[in-house]
C-alpha cells in the first residue's frame, strides 16, 4: 500500500525554520545573483558593516555578530550608528532572490497543505518568494514570521499581510514593511504588533487544546540558549511533555544528533523524534502533502496494510518549477 492511497486526515504539521534551512537551500541552489547568505559569524563582512562597527568602542566588538549587536544595543540603544547597521542589514537581505529552478524552499512549500504552518525565524525573503511562486498549485501552508521579514508588510488596522511596501489589490490598504527583530540578548516579542501576532499564531498551533498538531519539524534552528524568550513561549504553548506522548518531533540539522536532542529535550517525549541531516530524507520529502497521514499509518494504523505503507518520495532532480508542479498534480487532485 502506498501513502497516496490512504484516506486524508486533517492534523496540523508545524515546521519551524532557522538560519540552517536557508543555508541548506543556498548551498544546494545558490542565490539568483550569487550573493552569499550571511551567518552571525560573517554578517559584518557580507553586509558591509565593518566601517560602521569601527565607530563603536572596540571592546564591544565580538567574533559573533549577535553578541556584538547586543553589546551595542544595551550600551546605547539610541546611537545613530545603530540605525545605520539596521538599514544596511535590511537592504542586503532585501536583495536576496531565489534562483529559477526548484529550491528546498519550493519543495517545502509544495510538501504541505493549508492545514499546516511554516514558522520562520529568518529575515531573508526565500520562504515568501517560494510561497508566492507556487501559489496557484494546490493549497498552501500558513506562513508565520517570528523575527519579521524583509519581504513582508503588515497593515495593523485591517490585520492583513502582503508584500512589503505594496497595496492590497484594488484598495488603498498599505502594507508597512515589518520591523526586523535584531539579535539582542533579551528580545521583546510583545512590543511590535506584527511580531506579537506572529507569536500568538505559532503558540495557538503548538497548543494541544487549540490545534490538532501531531508533527513538528525543526529545520536548521538550533534553539540557542541566548533566545530564552522564544524557547519559553514555545514551551509554554507546547506544555508538559508527559501529555504529548502521541506527537512526533523531527529535526533536520547538520549538528550531531545528541546536541540537537539536548537543545530540544524539554519538548520531546521519550524517543518520539526523528533526526535527519538532509531535507530529502525527512518526512516532508518522503511523504509530501501526506505527512499527517504517514504519522497515523506508522503509529495508529487502522488496517494491517497501513502499518507497512510505502513512502512517496519526491524526486530530487526536478529542474524546473513546472516539473515540480506536475509531479504533485495527482496528490493535489485527490485533495480537491
Amino acid at each position: 500500500m502506498n501513502i497516496k492511497e490512504v484516506s486524508l486526515s486533517g492534523g496540523c504539521h508545524v515546521v519551524i525554520l532557522g538560519a540552517g534551512a536557508s543555508i541548506a537551500s543556498t548551498l544546494r541552489d545558490p542565490e539568483m545573483h550569487g550573493l552569499p547568505l550571511p551567518s552571525m559569524n560573517n554578517l559584518p563582512d557580507v553586509c558591509g558593516l565593518n566601517d560602521v562597527l569601527n565607530q563603536f568602542p572596540q571592546n564591544l566588538i565580538c567574533d559573533n555578530f549577535e553578541a556584538t549587536y547586543s553589546n551595542i544595543a544595551e550600551l546605547d540603544p539610541t546611537n545613530p550608528y545603530l540605525k545605520v547597521l539596521n538599514e544596511r542589514i535590511y537592504a542586503y537581505f532585501s536583495k536576496l532572490e531565489l534562483p529559477p529552478q526548484p529550491t528546498i524552499y519550493d519543495y517545502l512549500v509544495m510538501s504541505l497543505r493549508d492545514k499546516d504552518v511554516i514558522a520562520s525565524f529568518n529575515w531573508d525573503p526565500f520562504l515568501y518568494q517560494a510561497w508566492w511562486r507556487n501559489y496557484h498549485h494546490g493549497s498552501k501552508p500558513q506562513m508565520i514570521y517570528l523575527h519579521g521579514n524583509v519581504a513582508v508588510g503588515y497593515n495593523e488596522e485591517n490585520n492583513m499581510l502582503g508584500r512589503a511596501g505594496g497595496f492590497a489589490r484594488n484598495t488603498n490598504i498599505y502594507f508597512q514593511p515589518t520591523q526586523l527583530l535584531y539579535p539582542i540578548k533579551h528580545k521583546d516579542y510583545n512590543k511590535d504588533p506584527f511580531i506579537r501576532m506572529s507569536w500568538q499564531m505559532l503558540q495557538n498551533r503548538l497548543n494541544q487544546n487549540k490545534c490538532n498538531t501531531h508533527n513538528v519539524t525543526v529545520f536548521g534552528y538550533s534553539a540557542p540558549v541566548s533566545d530564552v524568550e522564544a524557547l519559553h513561549m514555545m514551551k509554554t504553548a507546547w506544555g508538559d511533555i508527559g501529555s504529548r506522548n502521541l506527537e512526533q518531533f523531527e529535526f533536520i540539522d547538520i549538528r550531531p544528533e545528541k546536541d540537537v536532542i539536548s537543545s530540544w529535550s524539554q519538548f520531546v517525549h521519550s524517543h518520539h523524534y526523528y533526526y535527519q541531516n538532509d531535507y530529502f530524507r525527512s518526512s516532508l520529502a518522503l511523504y509530501p502533502r501526506r505527512t499527517d497521514e504517514a504519522f497515523f499509518c506508522h503509529f495508529l494504523p487502522t488496517t494491517p496494510a497501513e502499518s507497512f505503507v510505502d513512502s512517496n518520495p519526491v524526486p530530487t532532480n526536478l529542474s524546473t518549477l513546472q516539473e515540480l508542479w506536475e509531479w504533485h498534480e495527482d496528490l493535489i487532485a485527490k485533495e480537491k
